[in-house]
């Protein structure tokens, strides 16, 4: 199942549902089939997401259970978390500077 992010300042960003949950536990939003990251929100939300993304270059993926390579492939799985998320953190930057909400839905 796919999640789109929509907000008036930015492209829309659509990542898995399981990505989705992820990273909205990351800035302390909770995972619903809708929502939204108002510019309150915004700035607390850009400082977890980033300071996840630096967390993980000391250590190991968190992400590994979130990937699910074809049969047969021998992929690890580590794409990482900075080029997961980015495309949601460049939107979080984007509506910030704006003063645009942010919404997410099925």
């Amino acid at each position: 199942m796919l999640v789109t992010f929509q907000s008036t300042a930015a492209p829309d960003v659509v990542m898995s549902k399981s990505l989705t949950h992820y990273l909205l536990g990351i800035i302390g939003k909770h995972t619903a089939l809708y929502g939204v990251v108002t510019t309150d929100e915004l700035p607390g939300a850009i400082a977890a997401l980033e300071s996840a993304i630096r967390d993980e270059s000391v250590g190991k993926s968190p992400l590994d259970g979130l990937h699910h390579a074809p049969h047969g492939h021998d992929d690890d799985g580590r794409d990482g978390l900075r080029q997961r998320a980015v495309p949601l953190l460049d939107m979080l930057k984007a509506a910030e500077s704006v003063g645009a909400d942010i919404v997410w839905g099925l």
